[in-house]
């Protein structure tokens, strides 16, 4: 049988490519996981930038305590220590004759620190359980086995203050209470303490003033985010570092631009809007001069539409800027809309809910609204309002049962001047700017306006707005 090999199989890969592909993917994963457990901003970034190298050292220099510094000393003590037991056991077995060991005892008391007893022979005690910390349990059994030779038994824990040892001998067993002091390290600790608490002393440090410095960049993306929401800055003031500095007056300077522009913009608007008016206005009279004909009302109903163009057109133009902010009832406002819009014949449920404030620009949300109520009765014979607040949302549905729009035209319809005349009556007029003035006063709100397929079978259109 002769193998066949496929051509479209790539060739076998080097093993270290197969290891770096494997490690790179390792690594996205790492970073992919870690990253959803990081700080988001600049102020918790801040802190852990600080405190991760600071707990790092804090933990090497502590490990080199540890290993250098603390088991050191404890192995020195502990060799003094065993070094007093070898001897007091030296010069019990030169000096037998010492029946009563009343001198071996005093001088063990007086010169080494150390209380000793000669119990009647018998077997040590069973070996008790390990102290959960065994540096002192660790190096003392190594020295007395490397000073004394014979068989022990050893107690570090019974008694905090004090250890007891025990020494088998030839006719009895030495037993010697000495202070944990003596053996170990005790005072070791201290070093721990302040180095914890200078750490605390730091890290309260860093924080407060981390937070001052952190407070200047927030205000500023406050005063930004405010501004592009058409509310009022004029209280914000550049403070802090001098790069904030930097970026506040720049802000400030971009703000004044805007609000002069804005400034021109509208005063070109009002004369254009006045001119145009006046015009319209003449029209009508001289159409009202003649006398009553099918030409004359078609007349009539082309200046009733270039009127309602030129009002949308304005609208579009000048946007919402120069509406003030209020505390708005959001179901009282549908209400509103939806007894104007049953004045026009068409037919609007509102669902009823728990009254909802928000803070806007009443006007401009009442637009914003209106339009899309009214994008939804002018191509469907029903409409529904529903509303919910979740989460500090806003969500008011609009849904008809209309023939809808196809998903891949649901992001035109809210370009400006675009009508979707193929789905749509071309009777119906229409300067295909509503739905563009509703998503940008959406946005100009912080909300959102976005399309998709209705439970009645048409269109629904879902605008969020922060409450």
């Amino acid at each position: 049988m002769v193998d066949t090999i496929d051509k479209d199989e790539p060739p076998h890969r080097p093993f270290y490519r197969r290891a770096f592909t494997l490690v790179s993917h390792a690594w996205a994963i790492f970073g992919h996981t870690l990253k959803r457990f990081m700080p988001r901003g600049l102020y918790g970034r801040s802190l852990l930038i600080f405190i991760t190298p600071m707990v790092l050292l804090q933990a090497v220099v502590a490990f080199v305590f540890m290993e250098r510094h603390w088991e050191t000393v404890t192995r020195r003590l502990s060799h003094a220590v065993s070094r007093d037991v070898a001897a007091i056991i030296s010069v019990h077995q030169n000096f037998p004759h010492l029946d009563d060991y009343a001198n071996l005892i005093s001088i063990a008391k007086n010169d080494l620190d150390l209380s000793i007893s000669f119990l009647p022979s018998e077997d040590l005690p069973p070996a008790g359980p390990k102290p959960f910390f065994t540096l002192l349990d660790r190096t003392l059994t190594r020295e007395i086995t490397e000073q004394v030779g014979r068989p022990f038994w050893i107690d570090t824990v019974g008694r905090s203050n004090l250890i007891e040892i025990r020494i088998k001998l030839e006719n009895s067993v030495l037993r010697v209470i000495a202070r944990r002091s003596q053996a170990y390290a005790s005072n070791s600790h201290i070093f721990l303490v302040w180095m914890v608490g200078t750490s605390l002393v730091l890290i309260l440090v860093a924080i407060i003033f981390l937070r001052n410095q952190i407070k200047p960049i927030q205000q500023l993306a406050n005063a930004a985010e405010s501004f592009g929401k058409g509310r009022d800055v004029a209280t914000f003031k550049p403070y802090g570092a001098s790069e904030v500095r930097k970026a506040a007056a720049a802000f400030l300077d971009m703000r004044e631009r805007i609000e002069r522009q804005i400034e021109q913009r509208t005063i070109m608007l009002s004369g254009v809007s006045h001119d145009l008016r006046t015009l319209i206005t003449r029209f009508r009279l001289q159409l009202a001069l003649l006398e009553e004909s099918p030409e004359t009302g078609d007349l009539i109903n082309d200046v009733d539409e270039m009127q309602h163009m030129l009002e949308d057109y304005l609208a579009f133009a000048r946007g919402d800027q120069g509406e003030r902010e209020t505390t708005i009832n959001i179901v009282s406002l549908l209400r509103d809309i939806r007894k104007s819009t049953l004045a026009t014949g068409a037919s609007v449920i509102l669902h009823r809910s728990e009254p909802v404030e928000i803070r806007g620009r009443a006007g401009a949300l009442k637009r914003c609204i209106q339009n899309l109520i009214d994008n939804a009765v002018k191509f469907a014979d029903h409409a529904e309002i529903t509303i919910s607040n979740s989460d500090d949302i806003l969500t008011i549905l609009v849904d008809d049962d209309g023939h809808g729009i196809p998903i891949e035209e649901r992001e035109s319809v809210f370009k400006p001047f675009f009508r979707l005349d193929m789905a749509r009556n071309q009777d119906i007029g229409g300067t295909g700017l509503g739905l563009a003035i509703a998503r940008d006063i959406a946005r100009g709100h912080g909300g959102e306006i976005i399309l998709t397929d209705s439970p009645l079978g048409g269109l629904r259109a879902i605008l969020t707005l922060p409450t």
